[in-house]
């Protein structure tokens, strides 16, 4: 595989990405105020490029979930699940209501993703496998001679994981330019900065050297986001990388950039907070964009 047969139909604007993105942070703030809370900040970190994949890049369908010739998603930073199941439900792979289901004895939104809920092709949490995974899907999907791509979200504690390294150096070695892996660069972990604990310096030469082609850009513009990932491969015969410049528990200030972010119960008091965090910027940005209307019409 060279290159998809078309470029991707970007089926929303960035404004209503970036609306659908403020959405899954509401459901992801609701699911943490359930009893078993939940990874917050690293699901809202990744909520546009997730937003991205599903609403204007991936090749996927909710009402035939099982196509052979879709494009693979592996959340390989499973601890985000919540956001996921946030996406999953926008996309219409399962109702809204369930959302409110998740971490309840019984129900299938596990703290961790599973294969019983629709669009997910993978059970994943163990931190360094998604990579691996989606090298098999990628190795696949050519042996079957299908145009479709597989694509991967990793966290950049992850990165600490040997695995990762070892999937590097085969999907680069086994030239899969129909695989894309995403980075999702908030630079937090449970126990701190990620750079105090492995650094992390000059993260795109090194899988560079790795054989795969890289970009970076900001992991909370949609525009920017579609853009990159919707035109991979970016170079026949190299896997692609693109890392995201992301902000844990962006959206809520008395989360944001916290390691306090990364696993979070509300309480009653704070819910509301969080919920009234995210009214404030939902007002925010449409007055913003009334305004950019208004300075561009005529005189």
């Amino acid at each position: 595989m060279t290159a998809p047969a078309a470029a991707p139909v970007l089926r929303r604007s960035a404004e209503e990405l970036a609306d659908t993105a403020r959405r899954v942070r509401e459901h992801v703030v609701d699911m943490c105020a359930g009893p078993e809370g939940g990874h917050l900040g690293g699901a809202f970190s990744s909520a546009e490029i997730l937003t991205a994949l599903y609403f204007a890049v991936l090749n996927t369908d909710p009402a035939d979930p099982a196509d052979p010739d879709r494009d693979r998603f592996v959340l390989s930073k499973g601890h985000a699940a919540v956001g996921l199941y946030a996406v999953l439900a926008e996309r219409g792979y399962l109702p809204t209501a369930e959302l409110a289901d998740y971490g309840r004895p019984g129900t299938r939104l596990m703290g961790h993703p599973v294969r019983a809920v629709p669009g997910v092709e993978m059970p994943t949490g163990s931190l360094g496998h998604g990579l691996a995974l989606a090298c098999g899907f990628a190795l696949g999907q050519r042996l079957d001679g299908r145009a479709a791509r597989s694509f991967v979200l990793m966290g950049d504690g992850e990165l600490q994981e040997g695995s990762v390294w070892e999937s590097a150096i085969a999907a680069a070695s086994l030239r899969l330019d129909n695989l894309v892996a995403v980075i999702d660069r908030n630079g937090l972990q449970l126990t701190g900065p990620t750079d105090g604990k492995a650094p992390m310096a000059q993260l795109a030469e090194r899988w560079r050297s790795f054989g795969w082609a890289v970009r970076e850009t900001d992991g909370h513009d949609p525009a920017a986001l579609v853009e990159h990932l919707g035109s991979a491969p970016w170079e026949p015969g190299r896997p692609s990388l693109l890392i995201c410049h992301t902000v844990k528990g962006r959206g809520v200030p008395f989360l944001e950039g916290r390691p306090a972010a990364h696993y979070v119960t509300f309480s009653a008091r704070n819910h509301a907070r969080a919920r009234a965090a995210l009214r404030a910027a939902a007002r925010a940005a449409a007055t913003a964009g009334e305004d950019t209307v208004t300075a561009g019409r005529p005189a």
